[in-house]
């Protein structure tokens, strides 16, 4: 198992995985999904922000980051479905182990937006 065990850990991972996720449809040539990526991206770390004291509470457990590495070689629509079905995966894996409800509500959103995509 690697790094998702904390809190602070979980967000780190989800906000990089928006960056990519910005980076990658740019690359794509699609700006209204990379726009879509760099919104949550700014969402997620808001929460990070205000939920700072959180960051150090209990341990999260039964994560492994390698189990949501998407595949951001792909620019093809299929690709493009299947790096959309793995961050879903992830954010509907992720969310109810937050104990804070804040983050919990936008990791789930998260995840809605990526499953509506996939």
């Amino acid at each position: 198992m690697s790094s998702l065990n904390t809190f602070g850990a979980v967000l780190s991972f989800a906000i990089q995985l928006e960056a990519d996720f910005a980076a990658y449809y740019h690359q794509a040539g699609n700006a209204a999904r990379a726009s879509d990526a760099e919104k949550r991206k700014s969402k997620l770390e808001r929460v990070r922000r205000e939920n700072v004291v959180e960051i150090t509470l209990e341990p999260i457990e039964g994560l492994d980051e390698a189990d949501y590495v998407p595949n951001f070689n792909d620019t093809s629509a299929a690709g493009q479905a299947a790096v959309e079905r793995i961050a879903a995966q992830f954010y509907q894996e992720v969310a109810p182990k937050i104990n804070v409800k804040q983050a919990e509500r936008a990791l789930e959103r998260c995840g809605q937006e990526h499953a509506a995509l996939a």
